[in-house]
């Protein structure tokens, strides 16, 4: 016996990036803005400015990607049942990734789902956590292994959170705009080896540039069934160095910069990428001050952590890797003893 449940629909869930100062926002509904206490102390007088509702929470949780736990979600999750939220209310997520994808997560279970709106003060988060719907905390196994596709309504990249971030966050910004150009535009990437990012209007336009890169490659794959996946270039091996530090060393963008030259290593020694072309990678994130290198102490431990990552299954790893400048592959095929003398030139 047999019973079919067809499920099969066209759902439309487009939403508007909008990269220019905050413009009036108004809501008619319950809206809670989630921040943390640095982004508040610094923009929430700004933003509240900005924004009108029915009514308006503030929902502060700790800073830093060691609270991105479900400590931080049921705190969130506390003062909407508080506040009497519902399916109608609404949610911004005022600060980084951290910030970002709590919120959105917390969106996407708080009654089986509600609305959130993006208003990144990063600039990684602005091109890059803030746009695609996805969301999630961290575990003690891993990054962003619980977690859940949500888009938001919308995303609003205001230049103007960027005058306060200090250097460290603003150069873990450009690892992921690096990223996006070095797996799928030559030219965005050669525009940035000459670009002084520095200038406002050289960094706006390279946030657009980001931005649509992201935003195309997510249109073609929304779940990560493919294409999206290269998204993740220097995360396979960024994600083991963030769970071996302790989320605590190095910041987002770092890990994936020292992760981008990992992959680019491998990518050499499989043919894929010229040796020139690995060391202009290099020198445009240490043009920003980004880390490059890290020191290996176990080299089957770092192998077996691959394991953990969400794109990898029981048997298989799966790589991210620049073909060229402009060009990426993905691959579960790469032989371990490959792979782990690329890891033991990380560990002299």
């Amino acid at each position: 016996m047999q019973v079919n449940i067809s499920l099969k629909q066209v759902v439309d869930n487009s939403y508007n990036i909008t990269i220019d100062s905050l413009p009036k926002i108004h809501f008619d509904t319950k809206v809670a803005i989630v921040t943390n206490p640095k982004v508040a102390g610094l923009h929430l007088g700004y933003l509240l400015s900005k924004i009108e509702a029915k009514e308006l929470y503030i929902i502060t949780v700790p800073d830093g990607e060691g609270y991105k736990n479900q400590a931080s979600i049921d705190l969130i999750l506390e003062s909407l049942f508080n506040h009497r939220f519902n399916r109608k209310s609404l949610l911004i997520a005022f600060g980084g990734g951290v910030i970002g994808d709590m919120t959105g997560y917390a969106s996407s279970i708080y009654q089986r789902g509600i609305d959130f709106v993006q208003i990144p003060t990063t600039l990684l988060s602005q091109v890059d956590a803030s746009v695609g719907g996805k969301t999630g905390i961290n575990n003690s196994y891993g990054k962003n292994l619980i977690g859940a596709f949500h888009q938001p309504r919308a995303v609003y990249i205001d230049p103007y959170f960027l005058a306060t971030l200090p250097q460290r966050e603003f150069g873990a910004g450009v690892a992921e705009v690096v990223k996006m150009a070095v797996t799928f535009n030559k030219d965005f990437f050669e525009y940035l080896e000459e670009a002084d990012l520095n200038n406002k209007e050289i960094l706006q336009e390279a946030i657009k540039q980001a931005v649509e890169t992201k935003a195309d490659v997510v249109a073609k794959d929304e779940k990560e069934h493919g294409l999206r996946a290269a998204l993740n270039y220097g995360h396979t091996f960024g994600h083991v160095i963030e769970n071996e530090t302790g989320y605590t060393k190095y910041l987002h963008g770092e890990a994936v910069a020292i992760g981008m030259v990992m992959a680019n290593a491998l990518s050499v020694k499989l043919g894929l990428m010229r040796e020139e072309e690995a060391l202009r990678v290099k020198a445009l994130l240490e043009k920003y001050n980004l880390p490059t290198s890290y020191k290996i102490e176990n080299i089957e431990s770092f192998y077996e952590a691959f394991f953990l990552d969400k794109k990898s299954s029981d048997a298989t790893i799966t790589f991210i890797l620049p073909v060229g400048l402009g060009g990426v592959k993905i691959t579960d095929s790469v032989d371990k003893a490959m792979v782990l003398s690329v890891l033991e030139s990380f560990g002299k």
